[in-house]
């Protein structure tokens, strides 16, 4: 995919604003937004290809699909695994009380999935007379491409043009990439994440708050916003008091009150489950549930997950490797081709990173619960060398029909 720029990059000055100028995709000079629609398309029409071709295989050869699924077509395919539970939301609600099992432990259950994805596929459905499955899927694919162009401006901000395209690219072509377009509430979460993100960049803290809050009842991670904001805000003040950059008082205000009815926002549902159930712990029991196939039943402690994981399958070895794949992420966030995308985008990914680590169980899905950072894709190191960006690409194509025939058939994504 060859990709050329007409317009200068923005500056690195804070809060520079952009109409982010026009792109050369495919030998035509475009206005940015139809660049980046057509690498969506693009992308979209190669995962079907994709999906519908491992489908068809597996329909005619009998495979057995590691989800089962009842009235089995190509929408119902791409409606596996968490669109269950989506599906249930949206046509049931929430359970009252928790399944437990003969031992009393509580089992998988839907109050592990938040309420925003599966309400607005229950309002097409209840607008167009569409099933669950091609609602879900039209909601996801919808934003997934207003992801993709948040994304983009997210990178112009501060890496300028080619940085902007190359990390939409990659999103959009990863090997994760089918999370687009399947029932999952990914691709809302990440048009949440990127817009709260990119207000962030803009210092329209306000505009932070209704983005963020949204996010967190679509998908967990939206904590990572407030402490994003907390570390703004320490930069900036540091800033003001050595006289490099002013600090208005009602900005400093703007930051606090959208740090805290975010953070307000990213814990509530654990209250929610709590009253709605009785259970004080319905949240964390039934996240919990989700563990006990790897690590066996354990009580949650934050910042522990990927030592009990790694400590159970490979010992200290296991540990070890924890230690440096976080060091790992560090040195990745101090490199100056990261930094060069700004202290906003430096502070959400380590924010996110750091949910990560504290609260997520790393097994197979930890996959693509790393695609909210995808504004580290913009890194210049990568997208202004040719040979990096197009090692990545294809990488990144190739892996996708081996990530669905492993998710699909072998495990679960």
């Amino acid at each position: 995919m060859s990709a050329g720029i007409t317009s200068t990059a923005p500056g690195p000055g804070a809060g520079t604003r952009t109409r982010g100028g026009r792109v050369r995709l495919f030998g035509r000079d475009l206005p940015w937004w139809g660049a980046i629609l057509i690498v969506y398309a693009s992308s979209r029409l190669l995962t079907t290809v994709f999906m519908l071709s491992l489908y068809v295989a597996a329909t005619v050869g009998g495979w057995h699909f590691a989800s089962s699924r009842h009235d089995p077509t190509f929408f119902t395919f791409s409606s596996s695994w968490d669109g269950s539970f989506y599906q249930r939301i949206a046509t049931g609600g929430y359970p009252t009380t928790l399944p437990v099992d003969g031992s009393g432990e509580v089992e998988q259950n839907a109050w592990a999935f938040l309420p925003l994805y599966p309400l607005v596929v229950r309002a097409l459905m209840a607008m167009t007379g569409l099933s669950f499955a091609p609602a879900g899927v039209l909601i996801a694919v919808l934003c997934g491409a207003g992801a993709a162009l948040v994304l983009y401006r997210v990178v112009l901000a501060r890496g300028g043009t080619v940085s902007a395209l190359w990390a939409t690219i990659f999103f959009c072509f990863g090997p994760l990439s089918f999370v687009l377009q399947i029932t999952y509430a990914e691709s809302m979460f990440f048009l949440l994440m990127f817009g709260g993100l990119l207000a962030m960049i803009r210092r329209r803290y306000w505009l932070v708050v209704p983005l963020t809050v949204a996010a967190a009842f679509a998908k967990p991670g939206a904590l990572a916003i407030p402490l994003a904001l907390a570390v703004v805000f320490v930069v900036r003040l540091l800033a003001d008091r050595r006289g490099r950059e002013e600090f208005p008082r009602r900005e400093r205000i703007a930051v606090l009150v959208a740090g805290a009815v975010t953070a307000s926002a990213g814990l509530a549902w654990p209250l929610i489950a709590s009253a709605a159930t009785g259970a004080p712990d319905a949240y964390v029991s039934t996240e919990l549930s989700w563990w006990t196939g790897f690590i066996g039943h354990v009580s949650f402690v934050p910042l522990t997950p990927w030592f009990l994981f790694t400590w159970k399958y490979a010992g200290v070895a296991g540990v070890l490797l924890v230690i440096a794949a976080l060091a790992g992420f560090v040195w990745v966030l101090t490199r100056r081709g990261v930094r060069a995308l700004g202290t906003e985008v430096v502070a959400y990914a380590a924010s996110y990173g750091l949910y990560l680590v504290a609260v997520f169980l790393p097994q197979q899905s930890l996959f693509r619960l790393l695609l909210p950072l995808a504004p580290l894709g913009g890194a210049r190191g990568l997208t202004h060398s040719p040979r990096a960006r197009t090692i990545a690409l294809a990488v990144g194509v190739a892996l996708q029909p081996v990530a669905l025939i492993l998710l699909w058939f072998l495990g679960y994504p």
